[in-house]
């Protein structure tokens, strides 16, 4: 067998070939990465890939050849390697290199994995232990077992457990606390491209999610990952083979392998497997979601593998588009065609996109999801938030352009129950701030844009929404000019996001939010800044420092209660958001001790939609919502 890794040197050129065409699962290619060393530094050149290369066997020499793929320009495409017992040549692009085999790896990944006290990080699966496909061996399965079967040499560094300063271990993570997680552990490694990532084992989200890979909004994305141990924990063989699957899936991510249904949004856009990608068997499919089968027929027929499409990615994908650090994940600025409608929908779901009449420059820009029944009751998910990514929003702006919204956090979502919705329940509603996310700010010019929705239903049927046009106006006064670059800030954006965030980080996005409330109080938009710096101090804060010791900034539910009550009392933001700001109004009131201000205060939400006139069906649910709210509330106290 000659597959693996070969490293070769031609003067101040270094190259790293992988040679994949023998040995488990050949893909049948030759690929490789090209750098430039100068003294004591080495940089990236570029990389290739021969896709079907000749393959001539006399003896103990093998000689491939074919044309490459380069990233960079060159007159010479043509590619020939020789190997004989470890060792021989490449010549490419005008060099050539003597080779030694250096791996049977293709490639080599460090992985730093810390755990929260309380929680016990997965060790490793059995996967003869429960019924599976037949022809798939069973075999002892760690993380780094899972991606060695793929090429990949993932090394574990020393695992590193962190205590907990100032609060028991079952805690529960945002979106903010990950963020800034994150931001403290990578410090010392340098905004760098890196074959190295960090994982988490945390208690849980707050969303109840198993897993998520949070290093999106940066220059050097897809560095960190979490999973939260109370939603996976168990040493049943179910359990345990859950565990291992959510590993392996939040690190796919971290090379920039999209979930299977999603891969048409790459770029450039991969082809969908089966049903739209939900039949592929992969790591990176969502168990319930597998068609034909849901959860029973996908772990009937998973060989605990990724597909041939994502070995090649995995093995051979350019350097910049799988090394931490470098592209983005799904590559690029995102730019794609504006949804269009099917040809033919009968899936009797229909997906609307609202937003107010006009936006002020500098406003967030948050439109809200209806998902309806056209006719017959259906059953679908729940999931129709953007985040969660079964929900693509596409933005074509006042210059043409259309771009993909792409939450700076996204969510994966084990879990897909079902709703039904028919008479009684005849619609679903999510409200989705869309003005910032992983490329930046999406509506920072004046202008109209035209917004679309597409959401991907239980059965893999895609539901376009018709367009929704947002208005942004030109601001009129100089407190308007000043107020929409307060608020336009790249940090400010992650805030919005992240609603709120201690982070070191993000301290010049706090200033700025800051000063719209102390100079600009009165300014429409300031009850933005409170709404944020609102539900930030209703919360704790976990901050992870230097030392890997985790800090909890208790709940300030004064400074809470002061922004809230004057957001409340304003009522302009979106039903939605205004109904989750009301409800931590009053979780603050009752932290504060007062249970009696905190029930009048879901009294007041209840007479605030009535006097909106909102539907008898959703008014039902805000009641409903006041009541539980009462009871978890007084439950607490």
């Amino acid at each position: 067998m000659i597959s693996g890794l070969y490293e070769g040197q031609d003067g101040d050129s270094r190259l790293a070939l992988r040679v994949d065409v023998d040995g488990t699962r050949p893909t049948g290619r030759v690929s490789g990465d090209l750098f430039a060393v100068a003294g004591a530094t080495t940089s990236y050149v570029g990389s290739f890939v021969v896709n079907s290369p000749a393959v001539h066997a006399e003896g103990a020499e093998v000689r491939i050849d074919g044309r490459g793929a380069f990233t960079f320009d060159t007159p010479d495409k043509d590619v020939s390697v020789t190997i004989s017992d470890g060792s021989g040549t490449a010549a490419l692009a005008g060099r050539t290199y003597a080779l030694s085999f250096a791996s049977p790896y293709f490639r080599r990944v460090l992985l730093e994995q810390d755990s929260v006290t309380g929680t016990v990080p997965f060790v490793s699966y059995d996967t003869g232990t429960l019924p599976g496909p037949t022809g798939s061996p069973a075999r002892q399965l760690t993380v780094g077992a899972a991606y060695a079967e793929a090429g990949i040499e993932l090394t574990l560094a020393q695992p590193g457990v962190i205590p907990v300063d100032g609060s028991g271990a079952d805690l529960a993570w945002n979106d903010a606390e990950l963020h800034h997680a994150m931001t403290q552990q990578f410090s010392t490694f340098g905004d760098a491209p890196a074959w190295r990532v960090w994982l988490l084992v945390a208690s849980k989200h707050v969303g109840g999610y198993r897993g998520i890979m949070f290093d999106y909004n940066d220059a050097h994305q897809r560095q960190g990952a979490a999973v939260f141990y109370d939603a996976i924990k168990g040493d049943s063989p179910q359990a345990q083979r859950a565990q291992l699957r959510t590993y392996v899936h939040e690190l796919g991510h971290a090379f920039n392998l999209l979930h299977s249904w999603q891969k048409n949004l790459a770029t450039p856009p991969q082809p969908l497997g089966p049903d739209g990608g939900f039949g592929d068997l992969s790591w990176m499919n969502y168990v319930q979601n597998y068609r034909p089968g849901g959860e029973q027929g996908y772990w009937a027929a998973f060989p605990f593998q990724f597909t041939d499409a994502e070995l090649v990615h995995l093995r051979h994908g350019f350097f910049r588009d799988i090394a931490m650090g470098a592209n983005a994940f799904g590559t690029g600025a995102a730019e794609i065609e504006p949804f269009e409608p099917p040809v033919e929908d009968h899936s009797g779901l229909r997906l609307e996109l609202r937003a107010k009449e006009s936006f002020e420059l500098g406003e967030p820009i948050v439109v809200e999801l209806k998902l309806s029944c056209a006719g017959e009751p259906r059953v679908t998910h729940g999931h129709l938030h953007p985040d969660t990514e079964f929900t693509q929003v596409s933005i074509t702006q006042p210059g043409g352009r259309t771009v993909l919204y792409r939450p700076m956090i996204r969510h994966c979502v084990d879990t897909s129950p079902d709703i039904r919705l028919d008479e009684g329940n005849p619609a679903m509603y999510r409200s989705a701030y869309i003005g910032h996310g992983r490329d930046g700010h999406y509506f920072q010019q004046p202008g109209e844009y035209q917004v679309r929705a597409q959401y991907i239903a239980a059965d893999g049927s895609r539901i376009i929404s018709p367009a929704c046009l947002v208005r942004v106006r030109f601001p009129v006064t100089r407190d308007d000019h000043q107020v929409a670059e307060l608020m336009l800030g790249e940090e400010q954006g992650k805030l919005f996001s992240l609603l709120g965030s201690d982070s070191p980080a993000l301290r010049s996005g706090n200033l700025a939010l800051d000063e719209v409330i102390d100079r600009y109080g009165d300014h429409r938009l300031a009850t933005y800044a409170r709404m944020v710096k609102g539900l930030n101090a209703e919360s704790e804060f976990k901050a992870l420092t230097a030392d890997k010791r985790l800090r909890v900034r208790p709940p300030d539910p004064k400074q809470g209660i002061e922004h809230l009550t004057r957001v409340a009392q304003e009522a302009t933001i979106d039903n939605i958001t205004l109904n989750m700001v009301m409800r931590r109004l009053a979780r603050a009131q009752a932290r504060q001790g007062d249970l009696g201000r905190a029930n009048a205060v879901m009294d007041k939400m209840v007479a605030t939609f009535q006097a909106k006139g909102v539907n008898p069906v959703v008014m039902g649910q805000v009641r409903r919502q006041a009541e539980l709210t009462k009871a978890a509330l007084s439950a607490e106290t």
